[in-house]
C-alpha cells in the first residue's frame, strides 16, 4: 500500500490522539468525514494501523519501577524463554534482538522488592538463559507511541 501525504497526516493526528473524530480530522485536512473514515478503514485493512489503544501512565497506577533487560539465551531455548516472558503480566514488551540469541525486555513492577522477586523467582527460574543484564529507568526524557512520519 502506498501511503500519501494525506494518509500520513491522518496517522499523525491519530497518533497524537486516537480518539480524534473523523469530523475533526476532516476539518483539519479539508476532507469529509466519510473520506477520512474510508482512509482509516483502508489503513486498518492493509495493516498500517494495527489497533487503537490507550496509553497508561504506569507510575499513576502504582508501577513505580521500570526495568529494561537484555536476556541472552541458548539458541535452542530462545523461543520458549521469549514466550514465557511474553506471557508474564509484569513484562510490558519483549523483542528478539540481533546478537547471540538476545531478548530485550521491558518490565513494570510496583517497587524494588517486586523487581527482586521477579528477577529471582521468575526470570532466573527459566531454563536456557545464559546472561541477564538490567537497566533501571531513572527519568524519562521522551517516550513516543507510534511512528513519526
Amino acid at each position: 500500500m502506498k501511503i500519501d501525504e494525506t494518509d500520513k497526516k491522518i496517522l499523525e493526528l491519530l497518533t497524537q490522539n486516537g480518539r480524534t473524530s473523523y469530523v475533526d480530522i476532516g476539518k483539519e485536512l479539508n476532507l469529509s468525514r466519510v473520506a477520512v473514515r474510508e482512509r482509516v478503514h483502508q489503513l486498518t485493512e492493509e495493516g498500517v494501523i494495527e489497533r487503537f489503544t490507550v496509553v497508561i501512565n504506569s507510575e499513576k497506577i502504582g508501577k513505580g519501577v521500570s526495568g529494561f533487560f537484555e536476556v541472552d539465551c541458548e539458541p535452542a531455548s530462545l523461543v520458549e524463554v521469549a514466550q514465557a516472558l511474553a506471557d508474564n503480566p509484569q513484562v510490558a514488551s519483549c523483542y528478539q534482538m540481533t546478537g547471540p540469541s538476545t531478548l530485550h525486555m521491558h518490565v513494570l513492577v510496583d517497587d524494588f522488592t517486586s523487581l527482586e522477586k521477579f528477577i529471582n523467582e521468575e526470570l532466573y527460574a527459566l531454563e536456557g538463559i545464559t546472561r541477564v543484564e538490567s537497566h533501571i529507568l531513572l527519568r524519562r526524557f521522551k517516550s513516543r507511541n507510534g511512528l513519526k512520519l
